[in-house]
């Protein structure tokens, strides 16, 4: 038993990987399993499944755009930079920038350090925040030892697997729980087998394209398929399924409830918890599906190669991304 921890919640699955294991259900991704995922990239087609990463300004007035700037050099701006300047006769000129970047603004991933809980983990009637596998809270930004870069050093390549929510559902809000998500899943011929990079097509992530620089966030509230994260059945489904990650191009997989009911006790985002917190399952959100889930439809297939690495960036809680599937 760890030292962190005496107790972990119910059905979670601390420890399975190992009493300081920081990669979660990544651990299924085998080579293989990868080699399984190389051998769907039949075409040589690649779908880049990034959004532009200053799009969605207002989803969340707490992320902020990206913001570029150049680099000081001699009491200059780096940027068209002659060296001449320095050395006459010079002909090179240079640009160098920096840019201030919310991390979980547009396309990206949620490490573990993301949510956590208040509970009891070492049993003395106290709960106490603590992270996937027992981990404590970090003492300040960046402390945590839970970062993202632990997901960035096993490069995230593995066996996509799409699941077209958009094709039945439309772009009309829609809660989806788990006899939905049966009912797609059966009717597609989709399987979702352990370690696999399950991907939920909405059609969000178009939208969010196609305003560009002016969304209209009202009408992105009210739009596409999102998870019903207070279904049990579908979280159990999670925890059985073995999927290794779940992505979606939607704002955070799951519904986003504006505040609790009066005398709600628990998790505000429950799939967040269940997968973040208990299982060590990241979470994709805002990804570009909607071209990739097209030509997939369009050619009878749903498994396609995936990689997805974030930033190497040391105590991250989360990370753009610009994954790639091959077909």
């Amino acid at each position: 038993m760890s030292a962190r921890w005496k107790r972990r919640p119910e059905g979670s699955n601390w420890g399975d990987f190992g009493l300081d294991d920081r990669l979660g259900r990544l651990n299924l991704i085998t080579p293989e399993r990868r080699r399984a995922a190389i051998a769907e990239a039949r075409e040589g087609i690649v779908f880049c499944l990034s959004l532009p990463l200053d799009l969605g300004p207002g989803l969340n007035p707490r992320r902020k755009p990206p913001r570029l700037a150049a680099v000081e050099r001699e009491d200059r701006p780096n940027y068209n930079y002659r060296f001449a300047h320095e050395h006459a006769g010079l002909t090179d000129v240079v640009c160098d920038d920096w840019v201030a970047l919310t991390l979980q603004y547009s396309t990206q991933w949620d490490s573990f350090c993301h949510i956590g809980s208040l509970f009891d983990a070492d049993g003395d009637g106290v709960a106490e925040i603590v992270y996937y596998n027992g981990y404590p809270a970090p003492a300040q930004v960046g402390d945590t030892a839970l970062g993202i870069e632990h997901m960035a050093a096993t490069g995230v390549q593995g066996r996509g697997v799409m699941v077209d929510l958009r094709r039945h559902f439309g772009d009309a809000k829609t809660l989806v729980g788990y006899d939905a998500l049966m009912r797609v899943l059966e009717q597609d011929r989709v399987e979702v087998a352990t370690g696999d990079l399950v991907c939920l097509h909405t059609g969000l992530g178009q939208k969010v394209l196609e305003m560009g620089r002016t969304p209209d966030v009202a009408a992105l509230r009210t739009a596409c398929c999102e998870l019903d994260g207070k279904d049990r059945r579908l979280l159990q489904w999670i925890t059985d399924s073995g999927l290794a990650a779940l992505i979606a191009d939607n704002y955070a997989v799951e519904e986003r409830p504006g505040k609790p009911a009066p005398g709600h006790q628990g998790a505000l985002l429950p799939l967040h918890e269940h997968c973040l917190f208990k299982l060590g399952i990241h979470l994709g959100e805002l990804w570009h599906l909607t071209p990739l889930a097209e030509w997939l439809h369009a050619h009878r297939r749903n498994r396609f190669l995936l990689t997805a690495p974030p930033l190497r960036l040391p105590g991250a809680v989360g990370s753009p991304a610009t994954p790639v599937a091959t077909v």
